[in-house]
């Protein structure tokens, strides 16, 4: 089993409440004040979670400054309240920041019993 330090584990809720606030602002209509609270409890998770050094070497890497900007610049737009405009650049960057993670979270969801046989049907698994 995986021993998490305290901090680790406000993160994991800080991170929770977060996409939790981001979720629901989505659904009722993009409200920004649930999507601004949203990002920032999932930021400041985040850093919770792998720490504060390696949340800058993660987003601050040479390779993934576009992906940074967009995000965070994403974040900015919400908070400065356009949050339509924010969440589609808050998405974009996520999608670049994350796109090394998505096969593994794939091969991860793909072993479990009801999801990996959805996964593996002929027309959503594609040419093997």
């Amino acid at each position: 089993m995986i021993s998490l330090t305290d901090s680790q584990k406000i993160g994991m809720g800080l991170t929770g409440f977060g996409v939790f606030f981001l979720f629901f602002g989505m659904i009722l209509f993009f409200d920004k004040a649930l999507l601004a609270i949203g990002n920032i409890f999932f930021v400041v998770g985040l850093a919770f979670v792998i720490g504060l050094e390696r949340t800058f070497r993660f987003f601050f890497q040479k390779h993934k400054m576009k992906a940074t900007s967009f995000f965070l610049g994403g974040v900015f737009i919400v908070l400065i309240g356009w949050p339509i405009i924010g969440v589609f650049l808050e998405f974009y960057g996520f999608f670049l920041l994350f796109r090394g993670f998505f096969p593994v979270v794939v091969g991860f969801i793909r072993r479990i019993p009801v999801l990996g046989y959805l996964l593996n049907l002929p027309f959503i698994s594609g040419p093997s």
